[in-house]
């Protein structure tokens, strides 16, 4: 007699696409660096992105926040560039990886956990801000059903993983930069291009060192999940060159266009800076904006949680079930309004973010602790990762603190810089040692793409 399909297993095999949330992802599954580039692009040159060029705008004149953008974009390409590195070779993806990159297996478990909350909950406030701008495009709903609606669009593309995503990019990242290119031009028929780039800032001055600390800490978290996008780069050249032409692009291209257009229009209020100069092609750039990121920040969640799963429970998911769960979560609270208030909460779980990346570049390029088993299982994941690593810890909490109340320099770099340091120190002198040992099954069933 046949053997009959639970509802959850018939869902699951609709599906179907795990995206190797838990295993290699194969050099045959590899995509071009233009391809990935776009991917890259389009996550940074987000809605964000232009609320940081306006910001800049807002409180310094063009030369000092271009200096600011630059100094930024430089720190932010070298800290992608060595983690996306990472991914690359390994074709895992960050909480992952980190399992063999000085966190263990419970390290790695709690950051797939703060990955997860972070991201759903940065995913339901843009819900939320895109879900304004539809209700003021098309009033027949209202904003708590758009944020539904725009949720739930996301969460679908999700579901098919970085391929849909992909398509998805090709289609909103040109759509972006010509309504942009339109913004800025209209503004332009205005004031000339010299009359901006000389004009003085129409709010309270900005530092030098503050704008820069805008900038790197405004994408950080971005860098530190970049293994969950260079995983599919098939080498390290494509790492390189497809950090360096989104980092750069979307830092002066849409920063720069934020920062000109806050000088013409006196406002930091991205909204009102676009709604003002091209009116409703406006809000569709706000649109456009979100969703690039959104999808990213959806993605991620998904895969941290299922590693967090993974490694506490003992059960592998399938990453497209559990993005449908956090995808219809994650607008129901967008939907109901909640997030708005969580968002100081977020920003403080985002500190512990930085720290991740120096840790990971530390043991993976200087300490090596357990690299060599990472080279020995190049064509599967490792059999066994330890279960903790007591100095990763209190090496991850010390440099997060750093991070937030050392308030000379740049917070986000300064936790990096001390990971960084304070891993290879613990290294050198025998501290980093692996407590107890997790295995790391491998099921035929689970290498599906």
């Amino acid at each position: 007699m046949a053997e009959k399909t639970s509802p959850v297993h018939a869902v699951e095999e609709k599906l179907a696409v795990d995206d190797y949330a838990l295993q290699r992802v194969p050099q045959s599954a590899r995509y071009g660096w233009f391809q990935v580039a776009v991917q890259r692009f389009g996550q940074i040159s987000a809605l964000s992105q232009f609320l940081l060029g306006a910001t800049l705008g807002f409180g310094m004149n063009f030369w000092s926040a271009f200096w600011a953008i630059t100094v930024g974009a430089v720190i932010l390409e070298a800290v992608t560039i060595l983690v996306g590195v990472i991914g690359m070779r390994e074709g895992l993806n960050t909480s992952v990886i980190a399992r063999w990159t000085g966190f263990g297996a419970g390290g790695s478990a709690l950051l797939g956990l703060a990955i997860g909350i972070s991201l759903i909950g940065w995913f339901g406030v843009q819900s939320g801000v895109s879900a304004a701008g539809l209700a003021t495009l098309l009033p027949i709903f209202p904003v708590w059903l758009w944020s539904l609606i725009f949720g739930l669009v996301v969460t679908a593309i999700v579901l098919r993983g970085f391929h849909s995503m992909q398509w998805v990019a090709n289609i909103t990242v040109p759509l972006f930069l010509i309504l942009v290119g339109w913004a800025f031009i209209s503004e332009l028929q205005n004031h000339s291009l010299a009359e901006l780039v000389s004009s003085a800032p129409a709010g309270p001055q900005l530092t030098f060192v503050a704008g820069t600390t805008l900038v790197a800490g405004g994408f950080i978290v971005g860098a530190v999940i970049t293994p969950d996008m260079t995983r599919f780069n098939r080498s390290v050249g494509d790492v390189v060159k497809q950090t360096v032409l989104g980092v750069t692009l979307g830092e002066y291209v849409i920063g720069l266009s934020g920062v000109l257009l806050a000088h013409a229009v006196k406002s930091a209020d991205i909204i009102n800076i676009v709604t003002s100069s091209v009116g409703w092609v406006g809000v569709l750039i706000i649109l456009l904006g979100t969703f690039k990121i959104n999808d990213w920040n959806l993605y991620s969640s998904g895969l941290g949680v299922v590693n967090f799963i993974d490694r506490v429970f003992g059960r592998k998911v399938n990453r497209a079930i559990v993005t449908l769960v956090i995808g219809i979560v994650g607008s129901l609270l967008a939907a109901g309004g909640i997030l708005q208030n969580f968002v100081g909460f977020l920003s403080i779980l985002g500190v512990a973010f930085p720290p991740v990346a120096g840790i990971m570049i530390a043991e993976y390029f200087v300490v090596k602790k357990w690299r060599p088993q990472l080279v020995a299982a190049r064509e599967a994941t490792p059999p066994h990762s330890p279960t903790w690593v007591p100095a990763t810890i209190v090496i991850w909490l010390a440099s997060a603190l750093i991070g937030h109340f050392v308030s000379v320099g740049i917070p986000s770099i300064n936790s990096v810089l001390a990971a960084f340091l304070l891993y290879v120190i613990a290294g050198k002198l025998g501290l980093v040692r692996g407590i107890g040992q997790s295995a790391t099954e491998h099921d035929a069933a689970r290498t599906h793409g």
